[in-house]
């Protein structure tokens, strides 16, 4: 770390070309990174399984959905529960 203090003393103007360097190529580097206005966005899903014999398929959507809800009750960003049934 010193040797690097004593070299800057001895030679002022290679530190001061290669900081205006650094700070030329860092603005043309930044002006053509591509920018995307609607960039591609992962959003995240769960599924969840219940598996119920003997239940109708007219009460699992109130069954599923009133069971989901109740077991995730710390996720508080949840927009939507969708419950299809299947007999």
């Amino acid at each position: 770390m010193i040797g690097i203090v004593r070299l800057a003393l001895r030679r002022p103007y290679t530190f001061v070309v290669m900081a205006v360097l650094i700070l030329i190529f860092g603005t043309a580097s930044a002006l053509r990174t591509p920018t995307d206005i609607f960039p591609n966005i992962n959003i995240p899903v769960i599924s969840v399984v219940f598996s119920y014999t003997g239940l109708p398929p007219t009460t699992w959507p109130a069954a599923s959905s009133r069971s989901t809800s109740g077991r995730c009750p710390t996720a508080s960003t949840i927009s939507s529960i969708s419950s299809p049934s299947r007999s």
